[in-house]
Formats: C-alpha cells, structure tokens, sequence
C-alpha cells in the first residue's frame, strides 16, 4: 500500500486543503484517517477509491469530481430524466461529466439545489442521521396564529407521522422562515397546509452552510473548494448550520 497510488499530501493539496507541506502537517499530526487507518507521512492512496477523512470529514478526493450549485426555477424536474419531457435541472448545468441533484424539490418550489457526481458527500447531505439543514422562505395563505408557529415548530402530525422539530421565524404576517432538517416529500408545504395555512410560493435560501443570496433563477455555479469543504465538514461534525454566503 505504501508503494502504490499518489503521495496523500499531494492528493490533499489538489482539493484545496493547503499546500502540500501544510497537508504533510495534517498528516503528520494525526489528522488523516484513510479506510479507517490513520495515516502517516509517505503514505500513497488511490484516489479512485480511498476513503479520506480529514478531523473525521470525508474529503472527496476522486478525480473530476464537480459540485454545482442551482436556483431551480418554477417548473424545473428535480431529476436527471423525466417520462413526461419536462425541463429537468440537469439539463441546466453542463451535460458532462453526468451528475444528479442532491435530493429533490418539487416542480413548484425555488431556490437552492445541489448537483454533483460525488455519491459519497450525496449520501451524507441526503441521509437523514446526518441532520443538514433546509431553509426556506415560505409565503402562507392567511396570517398563522403563535399557536400555528408553535405546532409548526414544535412537530406537526402528518399520515406519515410526527414531523422533527423545526425553527420557524415569522418575517411578515403571510411570510415564514422555516429551518427543517428532515427530507420527507413536499414536506413544508403539507407542514403549512396541516396548520391552515397552504403554501403560495416555497423557495429553498439556504442547504447547510450553502447560501447564494446573488444567484438568479435559472443560474448556476460551481462551489468553491471552501463551499465543498464546509459542507464535508458539516456532515462529517453534525453542525449542520452556519451559513456560509457567497459574494459571487
């Protein structure tokens, strides 16, 4: 194993960790784990399949891997296909290399929405133990009463059970942010329309740390290595706030 692969600290320096002695010190001071081994200076890797974690983040390490961030407009398919020939989000962004969208919002709902071909960060901001926060801005019909909010936030009663605890802020009478850390279908508008009060228009501001107050919709970016690594970071810590917001 020692002889094979690439240098791990050249491995590191490519995805943005620091130059290659600044990654020698990571390594050097316990830092690195790879396949659940800790590493040790000298140590070579396959980046095509090595499992890298840096202060127990996994790092995607995989060459060509590209991460994208989107606002989907209204009437957008949250899939790499649709049956019925409708615009789909990676139809958006560039067609190589193939990449899906990082969970789904509905044809209906704005904002936020990540396309990548890393499986392994897609599992981990997908996967429900892992708890990354969705923030929405969510326009109501009517003007939720405080008893409303308090069902909101404290858990509402779905045909697929209690929803989590959520953080809801009335920004206006008819207009909430809704933090949620759970996947489930359609979830914030069934939420509203279980309080009375369905939803109008639903846009996703921020998913983790990830925020774009700039992106128009219909627009896309790439993530800088500093967005990738903040969002490695908080599903490999469970701190799933802190937004981190681009001045592109």
């Amino acid at each position: 194993m020692m002889h094979e692969g690439e240098r791990l600290q050249k491995v590191l320096a490519r995805v943005g960790l620091g130059s290659r002695r600044a990654c020698e010190g990571l390594i050097a001071d316990g830092r690195v784990m790879v396949d659940g081994e800790l590493a040790v200076l000298g140590r070579r890797v396959d980046p095509d399949f090595a499992l890298v974690e840096v202060d127990g983040a996994v790092v995607g390490v995989k060459p060509g891997l590209v991460h994208y961030l989107l606002n989907k407009p209204i009437g957008v398919i949250s899939t790499a296909e649709d049956t019925h020939d409708r615009p789909t989000v990676v139809e958006i962004v560039p067609a190589e290399p193939r990449v899906f969208p990082v969970g789904r919002l509905d044809a209906e709902t704005e904002g936020l929405l990540i396309i990548t071909n890393d499986g392994e960060l897609t599992h981990r901001l997908t996967h429900p133990s892992f708890g990354i926060e969705k923030e929405y801005l969510t326009q109501v019909e009517g003007e939720p009463s405080r008893a409303a909010l308090r069902e909101l936030r404290e858990g509402v009663e779905l045909e697929d059970g209690v929803t989590a605890k959520a953080r809801v802020t009335a920004v206006d009478p008819s207009l909430l942010r809704i933090t949620i850390h759970e996947g489930r279908n359609r979830q914030i508008r069934r939420m509203c329309e279980a309080v009375g009060h369905p939803v109008v228009r639903l846009v996703r501001t921020r998913i983790g740390p990830i925020v774009d107050r700039r992106l128009k919709p219909g627009e896309w970016r790439e993530l800088s290595r500093d967005e990738v690594r903040s969002l490695e970071v908080a599903v490999g810590s469970g701190n799933s706030g802190g937004a981190l917001d681009s001045e592109r």
